[in-house]
């Protein structure tokens, strides 16, 4: 018989500012955000691979993944030494790393094995649950969470008892704006793509360097120095303002924003 208990005492809840983007840049704005939170938090030694975002002038690490490391790892020019971790302490994110995981040394292949099919399987979830708020306004939540299990016997050895307990949540709302975007090439129209392009990258942005705050000046106290692993859950948000619609029109509504990531055409390349 196996029982199995969630504990939350002791644990850390870091809320991101509100992201507000277009449809077609969520999907890369999240990789972006979870691979770095997951990448400075991840247990013991890792192979970092830096990627460059095609929608954002930005580029964040992450843990380089099996197909990464076969297919990419030696183009990439900030590993010189192919399948060694990277040490470059004036690098935020792997500073960070290193830092918060000093005298730890295990073997995290079980945490980094899935994290890929992980973040990209949370991320189509979130589609899905979006709700609508707004003309052409959807709204979202994400919860990534960090923990450690701990198992134990009871009733002389005949019960198995195991606790999943949490000790770091990170909370990101994100907005998903529809509203169709200016696609001619006239002046107005350019500055316009311009000027939500900017808008959005420095809101990403904004995130990204809260993040790097709460990793670095948040202390280590809380991060267990053993084994752990993550999840990443998707919930409702909490707004006021949410419009209550049936259920039928939430749902098309949901399929409609995936239909419409999943069929998204090439992002438009910004003109002078």
């Amino acid at each position: 018989m196996e029982d199995d208990e969630e504990i939350n005492m002791n644990c850390k809840e870091h809320h991101l500012p509100e992201l507000e983007l277009a449809t077609s840049q969520v999907r890369e704005a999240l990789k972006c955000i979870l691979h770095t939170i997951l990448f400075i938090r991840s247990p013991g030694s890792v192979v970092p691979y830096d990627v460059e975002c095609d929608g954002f002038d930005l580029t964040y690490t992450r843990i380089a993944s099996d197909n990464t490391t076969s297919k990419n790892i030696g183009h990439n020019p900030h590993n010189n030494n192919k399948g060694t971790t990277n040490t470059n302490p004036h690098h935020p994110q792997q500073r960070i790393s290193m830092l918060s995981h000093q005298g730890i040394s295990i073997n995290s292949s079980r945490m980094h094995s899935n994290v890929e099919n992980k973040v990209d399987d949370a991320i189509e979830s979130f589609f899905r649950s979006l709700s609508q708020i707004g003309p052409e306004l959807m709204s979202g939540c994400m919860v990534l969470s960090f923990f450690e299990r701990r198992s134990s016997k009871q009733l002389f050895g005949l019960v198995s008892h195991e606790e999943r307990v949490i000790w770091e949540q990170w909370y990101l709302r994100v907005v998903v704006n529809n509203t169709p975007r200016p696609i001619t090439d006239d002046s107005a129209a350019v500055i316009e793509r311009q000027r939500l392009q900017d808008t959005a990258e420095g809101m990403l942005q904004s995130v990204l360097l809260k993040v790097f705050e709460l990793t670095a000046g948040g202390g280590i106290d809380h991060v267990p120095p053993v084994m752990y692993e993550f999840e990443i859950r998707n919930t409702k948000c909490n707004n006021n303002n949410t419009k209550r619609n049936s259920n039928n029109t939430d749902v098309d509504e949901r399929e409609t924003v995936y239909a419409r990531v999943t069929n998204m055409p090439p992002l438009i390349h910004l003109g002078n």
